[in-house]
Order: structure tokens, then C-alpha cells, then sequence
């Protein structure tokens, strides 16, 4: 059993993209250092390893290529390569020019561990521009045979061969070359349809001005339509010079993320890795059933695909995780990525408000402001869609209800907020209707004894609920809902007569770290007067707290001393809930981004002081807990969610969106897989 603490326990496949610097004409000093990174490679612990087009020749020999000498070399360094990768735990992607049939291929060979797997030839030659390649190549289109001829073995030969790994059922490797990407149809696309989750592309590829940022997007588009990994290596330095210069370029795509480029125009042999995580592309697989619906439709091309098993050896021991896990899968990082995905999620909530106003033909909107982070958020939304309407603010009603444990700066700061927006806002004690429920129910605080319990809590969140309800009555207008995403994936809304219902709810499908940042974002971008900006960062400052019991020992009741840190249980949900992974592989991804403070990017509303680090027993405790809130005791609430506009992808648990469960499921076996698998 592999340890816990290696990539390859929990579906990653590190890939190895290589750039050997190359002389023309000379397989001999090509494949000694083709071997070296190849070594190289392995040595980091890759099972992948992709080579440029043609390397093991050069890619710019023109019609030297047709001279027996060199390609004797070339198969003399293919026999000297083959013999090497015995020793070499990985999968090797080389480039040749092989003879077959009289006429000469450009191919890609496929070695495993002293096995030559198959070659595939390419299939789209260009011959346009600076390339042609028809005068010396032949198209896979026009092999007469499915075996070829390699250093004394016949071997499978064509575009339609898919590698399977016979120990890891993810890895399915196609392989194709520079031009086949280029075409309407790239070979890869039908691969992937069979089945292939890694597309590699062999490439010599020129540099020109902006070349780089189209291949960037040929190959993040092929791996987002694919729903595959794309690994992409150009010819780089020691190419002929005579017409062309070549940049070494080095691509890895993850189902349309671009998760590692290389440097261009280096010198001297260069590699890098990228760490490619297979189960989510499985798992995206399986979600987009419009995928398996294309599959079928095209089965009788799939049909022809040949599949090719592969004993490879997947590293042993720990293997450390080398990519990048955003702390905040909900925030960017980047400043100007963050400025675009904020306004857009304003727009998003703000239509849809918008709509569901002219729909009731409602033109009222009441808001319950307590000071704190979600119904900030509601108002700020509340307050634009008035506006969009060309209505006044005056038609925006914000209340304030203070209950028994409310703090003064957060009840200063909900009537500072409505003042500041201009809306009609009002504040109602509830405390007085509150302790006549309490008085009805027997309870023991109203005879003046200390006990407050969740039936107190309750009674104040169900007695707001019920005034803005009413409140909305009276006015003609339409209850705008606080509770975020975060609060509903655990739980902590008051079912029914509280937090969780409301006439139509914002903020459910945005989570907690995200509203902070959008709160951010408005005060800091300008677009609202400094007022309003002042007063939204001391809605920031101010700690989370539902202010329903009263403060113990001068401390605010703090609900992450419960449900677990708002930055963590987003993190959870986020990759439990998108994508399906196990606890298992939740908490290995929580260590690599939650570990260190000190390393890695954090979104520049994170302050200093709140940049937090937790350790192994921190996130496999609270992982513990989301896992039993989320999947054994909370789904009655969600089953239960007022209409509410999805703001990102796989970011919404209304029961007729993303997330469909039954309401008495158990939580057993994800809390089993977490005990078995986590140490």
C-alpha cells in the first residue's frame, strides 16, 4: 500500500515534459541526452515522459531525413534507448522518423521499461508556410499495415492506439504529433472518447510573434472539450536556425486549466513537471453525461480504437504533491482575476433578484441587517437591484433586530450601513416578543435563570424570520435571504422559521470566504462613497458570530468553534461536493494548501493576522465534522431552499440544482473511508 503523503495514492500522475537541446542530424548525441532527462525524470518520480517531435533526429533535417545514414542512426538510437528504459520506471514518448512500407513516417514511439509499446505515426502533415513536411513524410492516413517493423520486433502501429495501464484504470494514454492538434478533428478527440484521460502531443512547432498564446489556447480548449489532461512539448534549442527559430515550448492542460508552462527559448536541455489529477477528470467524466452521450453517437469510429496494455510500475514511497491547491477554491488569487469574478457574481445575484421582482410584480425588498458579513451582502445586492430598476432606495427596507446577546458595534454598524445605502431601514427589538415565546415554552430564562440552549437560540433567529415575514406583508414586499452556501452545507440555519427561508435567497449559492471577499472587493474598488466603504470594513473586522448567546468570560459566541473554520469547511465542500473525493484525498489536498502559512499565494483581502496554517489532526478533526453535518444531518434544510440564483459551477445545493439527496442518509461511509485512509 502506498503511503498516505504520495500523489500516486491519490490519483495523481506526474508527467515529465522534456526539451532536449538537440543537434541536427546526430541521433547518437540525441539520444544520450534524450536519456539523461529521461533519467532525470524518473528520478523526480514521473510516469509519464514526453519527448519533442522528431527528437531523436532533430525536427529541421529538411531532406537530410531521407538519407539512409541518418535514418540507420536514427534506428541504431531507438535500439540504445529501448535498451536503456529497462532500467527507467515510466512511460517514454519519443520522437523518430521510421521507414514502413517504403515510405518514411513521422512517428511517435511508445516505451515502456524495455518494451516498445507501439508507434504512432502522424497523421495531419502540414504543408503550408514554413512547413513541408509532405515532401518527405506520409500520412498515418495512408499506412498500409497496423504492425511496423522497430529495431528487430514488429509492434502496433497507427493514430488509433489508446496505452492502458493495467494498475491504474484513470491512465489512458493517446498519443499525437504537433499538427494533429491543429486540424477541426484532432485525433486525441476521438480518443477520448474511448477513453484516453491523457492526450500527449509531440511538437516541433516554430516560434513567432503570439504563436505561444495560440497553442496556449489549442491545447487548454482540447482539454476542456476532451475533459483530459493535454501534455504538449516543443523543439527547442540546436534546431536549424537557416529559416525558423524554436522556443522550446512545454504545455500542460488539466480539463481547460493551464497547470504548467516552461521557460521558452532556454539553452540547454530543460524539463519540467506537471502533477495531472486523473480521478477528477474521471469525475467529470461521469457528471457531464452530455460527454458518454457524444461517445455513443461516435461508437462506430470508437470502435476501431486498439487498445494497448501497459504494465508500468507506478513510483513507490512518498511522492510529494508539486501543484498548486488554491486555499480558497472559491477566490482567485490574482487581483485582476478576482476584480472580474466578483463583479460578475454582483451581476449574477443582482439579475436574478432583478427578475424575481418584476416576476411578483413586487417592488419592495426587505432585508434583515445585523451587522455581520451575509446580510451585508444581501443589502449591498438588495441595494443594486433597486437601483437597476430605477426604483428609489427608499423601496429598499432594512431592519435591524437586536436580540439578547447582539453587540453594540454590530447593531452601530447595520445602522450605519442602511444609512450609508440609503435605505429605509428601522430597528425592532425582538427581545420583548422573544421572551413571551420563551414564557410559553416554560423555558428557564424566562424565570430568570442563565440558560441559554439552542431552543434559546432558536427562538430569537425564528422570532427575526417571523418579524421581516410580516414586515413584508405589510409593506408589499419580498424577503431577501442571508444565508450563504457555507451555513447551508453544515447545517447551522435555523430550519423553516429562521435564516433558512426567506422569499428569495442571494446569497445560498455563494460561500462564506467568498462573501468576504466580495465585501472586499466593493470597498476597496470605489464604486460606493467612502461612507459606505468605512463602515463595510468594519463589517470586515468585526469576528463571525450569530450573536444569539450571550458573551462568556467577554467572548462572542463563535459558531467556528463548532462547525469548524469557515476557510477549511469551504475547502471541504468545495472538493466534496464538485468533484466526489474521498475524505481521503480532501485531507492530502487540505494539508498541501492549509500546511504552511508561509507558503503559496493568498488573496490580498486575507490580512496578515487571519492567515492561518492547520496541521494533520486540525483538518482530519473538522473534516470529521463536515462530513458528518454535511452528509447525515443537514440535507432536510437544503431539501427545503427557498429559489436562489447559482452564482459558480457546482456552487449551488438547491435540491433542483447541483446537489439532489435524500434526507436520512448516513454518514458512515465517508466517515469509515476518512478513519481507514487518514492517519
Amino acid at each position: 500500500m502506498r503511503p498516505f503523503n504520495s500523489i500516486y495514492t491519490h490519483g495523481f500522475l506526474r508527467i515529465a515534459l522534456c526539451t532536449p537541446r538537440v543537434e541536427v542530424a546526430q541521433p547518437a548525441v540525441n539520444v544520450q541526452r534524450t536519456l539523461a532527462l529521461a533519467e532525470r525524470a524518473v528520478a523526480l518520480r514521473s510516469a509519464l515522459v514526453l519527448f519533442p517531435e522528431l527528437g531523436l533526429s532533430a525536427y529541421s533535417n529538411e531532406d537530410l531525413v531521407l538519407q539512409d545514414a541518418l535514418l540507420d542512426d536514427v534506428e541504431r538510437a531507438v535500439e540504445r534507448l529501448l535498451e536503456a528504459s529497462r532500467a527507467l520506471a515510466a512511460i517514454l514518448l519519443v520522437g523518430a522518423p521510421l521507414r514502413s512500407e517504403g515510405r518514411l513516417f513521422n512517428c511517435a514511439l511508445v516505451m515502456c521499461q524495455g518494451a516498445l509499446l507501439g508507434v504512432v505515426p502522424k497523421t495531419y502533415l502540414p504543408n503550408y508556410r514554413e512547413f513541408y513536411e509532405k515532401r518527405q513524410f506520409a500520412s498515418a492516413s495512408h499506412a498500409l499495415a497496423d504492425t511496423i517493423g522497430v529495431a528487430g520486433r514488429r509492434v502496433p502501429f497507427g493514430n488509433d492506439l489508446l496505452f492502458v495501464c493495467h494498475r491504474w484504470r484513470d491512465f489512458v494514454l493517446h498519443v499525437e504529433i504537433c499538427e494533429d492538434l491543429w486540424v477541426p478533428l484532432p485525433p486525441s478527440t476521438r480518443a477520448a472518447l474511448g477513453g484516453a484521460t491523457v492526450l500527449a502531443n509531440l511538437s516541433a512547432s516554430n516560434a513567432t510573434t503570439a504563436k505561444a498564446d495560440y497553442r496556449r489556447l489549442l491545447c487548454a480548449a482540447q482539454s476542456a472539450k476532451c475533459i483530459a489532461a493535454y501534455a504538449y512539448a516543443a523543439a527547442g534549442y540546436g534546431e536549424s536556425t537557416t529559416e525558423l527559430a524554436w522556443d522550446g515550448h512545454a504545455i500542460a492542460c488539466e480539463n481547460g486549466d493551464l497547470i504548467a508552462e516552461s521557460q521558452r527559448f532556454r539553452h540547454e536541455d530543460a524539463l519540467i513537471t506537471a502533477d495531472v489529477d486523473l480521478e477528477r477528470l474521471r469525475q467529470e467524466r461521469m457528471r457531464t453525461t452530455s460527454f458518454s452521450d457524444c461517445a455513443r453517437l461516435e461508437r462506430a469510429g470508437l470502435a476501431a480504437l486498439r487498445p494497448i496494455g501497459c504494465d508500468l510500475e507506478l513510483p513507490e514511497g512518498t511522492v510529494p504533491l508539486e501543484r498548486t491547491i488554491a486555499r480558497f477554491p472559491y477566490v482567485p488569487s490574482d487581483l485582476a482575476r478576482l476584480d472580474e469574478r466578483c463583479r460578475e457574481i454582483y451581476d449574477i445575484q443582482v439579475q436574478g433578484l432583478v427578475r424575481r421582482m418584476e416576476g411578483s410584480g413586487i417592488d419592495k425588498l426587505v432585508v434583515g441587517v445585523s451587522g455581520g458579513l451575509d446580510s451585508t451582502q444581501a443589502l449591498l445586492v438588495a441595494a443594486r437591484a433597486v437601483d437597476t430598476l430605477g426604483l428609489p432606495r427608499a423601496n429598499l427596507l432594512g431592519f435591524t433586530l437586536p436580540g439578547f446577546a447582539t453587540s453594540e458595534s454590530t447593531r452601530a454598524n447595520a445602522l450605519r450601513l442602511m444609512s450609508a445605502l440609503g435605505a429605509n431601514s428601522r430597528e425592532i427589538d425582538i427581545r420583548p416578543s422573544a421572551m413571551q415565546m420563551l414564557r410559553d415554552l416554560g423555558h428557564p430564562f424566562a424565570r430568570g435563570e442563565a440558560s441559554a440552549d439552542i431552543t434559546f437560540e432558536n427562538v430569537q433567529a425564528g422570532e427575526r424570520a417571523s418579524h421581516l415575514f410580516r414586515l413584508a406583508n405589510f409593506h408589499g414586499g419580498l424577503v431577501v435571504g442571508t444565508s450563504d452556501l457555507s451555513e447551508l452545507a453544515l447545517g447551522y440555519t435555523t430550519y423553516g422559521v429562521g435564516d433558512q427561508m426567506s422569499h428569495y435567497a442571494v446569497n445560498a449559492s455563494v460561500p462564506k470566504t467568498l462573501i468576504r471577499h466580495l465585501i472586499y472587493w466593493v470597498a476597496r474598488s470605489g464604486q460606493l462613497d467612502g461612507t459606505v466603504a468605512a463602515v463595510l470594513q468594519d463589517i470586515l473586522a468585526t469576528p463571525i458570530s450569530p450573536e444569539l448567546l450571550p458573551a462568556t468570560g467577554g467572548q462572542l459566541q463563535a459558531p467556528e468553534n463548532l462547525i469548524g473554520p469557515y476557510e477549511l469547511q469551504d475547502f471541504n465542500l468545495y472538493y466534496m461536493s464538485r468533484f466526489g473525493f474521498r475524505p481521503s484525498k480532501v485531507a492530502f489536498l487540505a494539508g498541501h494548501a492549509w500546511s504552511r502559512r508561509g507558503a503559496g499565494v493568498w488573496p490580498a483581502s486575507v490580512p496578515e493576522s487571519a492567515r492561518h496554517e492547520y496541521d494533520p489532526a486540525a483538518i482530519k478533526h473538522w473534516l470529521r465534522v463536515f462530513i458528518t453535518r454535511f452528509f447525515g444531518a443537514s440535507q432536510f434544510k437544503r431539501s427545503a431552499q427557498p429559489n436562489a440564483p447559482k452564482v459558480g459551477s457546482g456552487g449551488s445545493l438547491s435540491p433542483r440544482g447541483d446537489w439532489r439527496a435524500p434526507s436520512d442518509a448516513s454518514a458512515q461511509v465517508w466517515l469509515d473511508e476518512l478513519e481507514r485512509h487518514v492517519p
